[in-house]
C-alpha cells in the first residue's frame, strides 16, 4: 500500500529558489542552455522554464506533486515536437516522483493561469497521455473543470490528495486568469498578473479588481514567494529587456514578495485613470491595449535584433 505524503504538518516548509534560471546566449553564439530547465523547489514541487532558444517568452510552467495526482499549469509557448521535449520531461520527473512514492492510477492534470497562447502551446504534447485531464484554455471549460459558481471572487479548492491548492479569479490580463494558492510550499502562481517584467491590463477595471482581491487574499496566507511565469526586468530599476529578446543575463529573481505585490496594486491604483504605460522599479504596467506603447516595444525589439552582438550582453 502506498505511504501518503503529509502536506499539512509544518506547512509552508522551506523551498530552494538559489537558481541561476537559463536565461539565453548573445546572437551569433552557440546556445548552451537546455530547450527546458527543471528546478526542484521541494521534493514534491517542480518550477520549469522554456529556454530563450526555445521561445522569446521562456515562459515558467508549475509541477506540483500530490498523493493522488499531480497539476502542471501551464504548457509554454512553443508547439514543437522535435526540440521541444515538455511531454518527455514532464513525463521524466513523474516517473522519478512515482520511484520515489509508489502508488498505482497516479493522474497527470494538465491546466493553466490563463489562456494566452505563450501558456498552452504544448497542450497537444498531452493529448494522448494516459491517466491525464487536458483542460481547456477557455473559460466555460475552466470554471467548470475547478467548479467556479461564482466567478471571478470566490475560493475555490482543488485537492491533489493531501495537498490541497486555493484557486480564485483573477480576469484582466485575460479572462480567464486565475491564481493558485499552494498552502504546502507556501507559493502564490499569479500568472502573467504579478511578475518582474511587463504587466498588460487589457481589462483595467477588472485587472485592478483582481489584484486588490489578490492582496486581500493574500495577506489571509503564508505567503512564502509570489511567483510569476515570466521575467522581463533587468536588475536596473525601471528598465525592461525588448521584446522578444533572447538574451538577459542580468535578470532579476523570479520571486516577488508580498510586499512587491502590494506595491504593485499600489502602483495599479495610482494609475487607474490614466491610460496608457507606466513604468515603476520591478515591473511596467500598461492600462489597456495602448498601441503607442506597442509600436516602440517593437521597435526596440527590431533594434535589439540588429544591433552589433558584442553590445547586446546588458539590458536594453
Amino acid at each position: 500500500m502506498a505511504t501518503d505524503v503529509d502536506f499539512t504538518t509544518d506547512a509552508p516548509v522551506g523551498g530552494d529558489l538559489d537558481v541561476r534560471w537559463i536565461h539565453g546566449s548573445p546572437r551569433r553564439t552557440h546556445n548552451a542552455d537546455p530547450a527546458l530547465q527543471v528546478h526542484r523547489y521541494d521534493p514534491h514541487t517542480y518550477v520549469l522554464r522554456q529556454s530563450k532558444a526555445l521561445t522569446p517568452e521562456a515562459p515558467f510552467l508549475y509541477l506540483l506533486f500530490g498523493n493522488e495526482r499531480a497539476v502542471l499549469f501551464d504548457t509554454g509557448a512553443s508547439k514543437k515536437t522535435i526540440g521541444n521535449p515538455l511531454r518527455e520531461t514532464v513525463d521524466g520527473v513523474v516517473e522519478a516522483w512515482l520511484a520515489e512514492h509508489p502508488r498505482e492510477g497516479y493522474h497527470l492534470v494538465v491546466a493553466h493561469t490563463h489562456g494566452h497562447l505563450d501558456h498552452v502551446a504544448g497542450d497537444a504534447q498531452f493529448a494522448d497521455r494516459p491517466a491525464t485531464t487536458v483542460v481547456e484554455r477557455d473559460l466555460g471549460a475552466m470554471q467548470a473543470f475547478f467548479g467556479f459558481t461564482a466567478w471571478p471572487d470566490q475560493v475555490v479548492q482543488f485537492d491533489l490528495g493531501g495537498r490541497v491548492l486555493e484557486l480564485t479569479g483573477t480576469p484582466g490580463h485575460q479572462r480567464a486568469a486565475v491564481t493558485i494558492y499552494d498552502a504546502w510550499s507556501g507559493l502564490l502562481l499569479t500568472g502573467d498578473n504579478a511578475l518582474p517584467g511587463r504587466i498588460y491590463a487589457f481589462d483595467f477595471p477588472a485587472y485592478l479588481d483582481s489584484m486588490e482581491r489578490t492582496v486581500d487574499f493574500a495577506r489571509m496566507r503564508q505567503i512564502t514567494h509570489v511567483m510569476g511565469c515570466h521575467i522581463e526586468m533587468t536588475r536596473r530599476p525601471g528598465r525592461d529587456y525588448p521584446v522578444g529578446c533572447r538574451y538577459q543575463p542580468d535578470e532579476p529573481p523570479l520571486q516577488m514578495t508580498v510586499r512587491q505585490l502590494t506595491d504593485l496594486r499600489d502602483a495599479a491604483r495610482s494609475i487607474k485613470d490614466k491610460p496608457g504605460a507606466h513604468t515603476f522599479d520591478d515591473f511596467l504596467i500598461m492600462n489597456g491595449p495602448y498601441r503607442r506603447y506597442i509600436v516602440k516595444l517593437l521597435a526596440r525589439a527590431v533594434w535589439a535584433k540588429i544591433r552589433p552582438p558584442q553590445t547586446r550582453s546588458g539590458p536594453a
